[in-house]
């Protein structure tokens, strides 16, 4: 099955971006996923091809309407079951967890915000679920949808070469991962751990869980709670 990610914006040109290189670009080509990226000023109906208007109730900036994006959501998603998802600094934050929930289906349908945002009429008529990357505010979705995407794509099976490379990194197993190493065996002075190098693989798993909840409590205490 491929899986199918579709993108709703007004800058189709940023689609695949980095997406198109590396793994992402590689599993693209063998046909496990695929990208569209439409143009929401396809679907305007005025000859400027206008696709937002001033908030209601006043304030700075412009607002993406309700009526144009619906049209846009319903060419692409008629009979579709993939969930509608809208990139939003105000969503939910994204997480692995949500990753491999969106790789084990059949694809996305992603909507891409600019200006001020979107009327919210249109995220309630058409269950969009608004996610976000992070706790800060970017220019438009575009940037978030790529990140989404490349979390996504590298879980879908078969495009890591090594199965285990996905499940023995940060945030898999609720912890941060742990320090990596290789050669040369000493660098300015700094030598790779001794345990790293013993072959003792039981008391390598150990090292490596107890540096992973060592940094974890560092600098992520919120995930241990």
């Amino acid at each position: 099955m491929t899986f199918r990610a579709t993108i709703l914006t007004l800058y189709p040109e940023m689609f695949p971006g980095h997406l198109g290189f590396s793994l992402a670009g590689k599993a693209m080509e063998r046909g496990q996923w695929a990208l569209d990226a439409v143009q929401i000023r396809d679907f305007a109906t005025d000859k400027h091809r206008t696709v937002d208007d001033t908030p209601a109730g006043g304030g700075a900036g412009m607002v993406l309407r309700s009526d144009i994006l619906a049209k846009a959501i319903d060419h692409v998603s008629t009979d579709d079951n993939r969930p509608r998802l809208l990139m939003s600094p105000r969503g939910k934050p994204l997480t692995q967890q949500k990753v491999r929930e969106l790789a084990l289906g059949e694809g996305v349908i992603i909507v891409c915000g600019r200006f001020e945002g979107v009327d919210q009429r249109v995220i309630d008529a058409r269950g969009l679920e608004e996610v976000s990357i992070g706790d800060y505010v970017l220019s438009g979705g575009e940037p978030a949808a790529l990140t989404l995407l490349d979390a996504v794509v590298r879980v879908l099976p078969g495009v890591m070469g090594n199965a285990l490379s996905g499940t023995h990194e940060s945030f898999e197993n609720g912890l941060l991962e742990h320090p990596q190493y290789t050669r040369p065996q000493v660098f300015e002075g700094r030598e790779i751990p001794a345990v790293l190098t013993s072959g003792n693989h039981a008391a390598i798993d150990k090292w490596r869980l107890e540096e992973a909840r060592r940094l974890t409590a560092e600098r992520r205490p919120d995930l241990l709670r």
